[in-house]
């Protein structure tokens, strides 16, 4: 790693801590269990090991490729931890998947690809937010039903609801 007094140690942990904190906050505001602090620290942590494993050895023989494995194993607990079943109802898989791409970010930024992690970055907040709009205009997304009697159904028992 580079000398804690020069940019070039910085700029790193500054940018893994800013796309942690952009996708953590969009968690946070929405209640999500992963927000802020966590994804600002799996983005932190996944750049400093991927950086880590790629200066601990002859930088012309070193595989960031064997860190990354690992991280990426690790980072599997980590996101199963968060999916929950209760009542036939499945909860925690976009959670664990914001786990898993800020991961991903964190290596990005590691290798030394900012701006493709701020790209990433700004893609992932796009996907969230706009898929929950569109979700939230469409009961069958909203309730991940594909099914057009299933959609059907459901828009006639609201009504109902609404009418009574």
């Amino acid at each position: 790693m580079n000398d804690p007094l020069s940019a070039a140690f910085w700029i790193p942990i500054g940018l893994a801590t800013a796309c942690g904190a952009v996708i953590g906050l969009e968690r946070q505001l929405r209640g999500k269990p992963s927000g802020m602090r966590t994804s600002i620290l799996i983005c932190l942590g996944t750049s400093v090991f991927v950086t880590l494993g790629r200066s601990v050895t002859d930088p012309a023989s070193a595989d960031p490729t064997r860190v990354l494995g690992q991280i990426i194993t690790g980072v599997g607990f980590l996101g199963a931890g968060v999916i929950f079943t209760r009542d036939d109802v499945v909860t925690g898989v976009t959670t664990a998947a914001v786990i898993w791409v800020t991961t991903a970010i964190g290596a990005a930024i590691g290798l030394g690809l900012h701006r493709q992690a701020v790209a990433l970055t700004g893609t992932v907040v796009l996907l969230l937010v706009g898929l929950d709009l569109l979700e939230r205009g469409f009961i069958a997304l909203r309730r991940g039903q594909h099914d057009d009697a299933a959609v059907t159904a459901t828009a006639n028992e609201r009504a109902r609801t609404d009418a009574g």
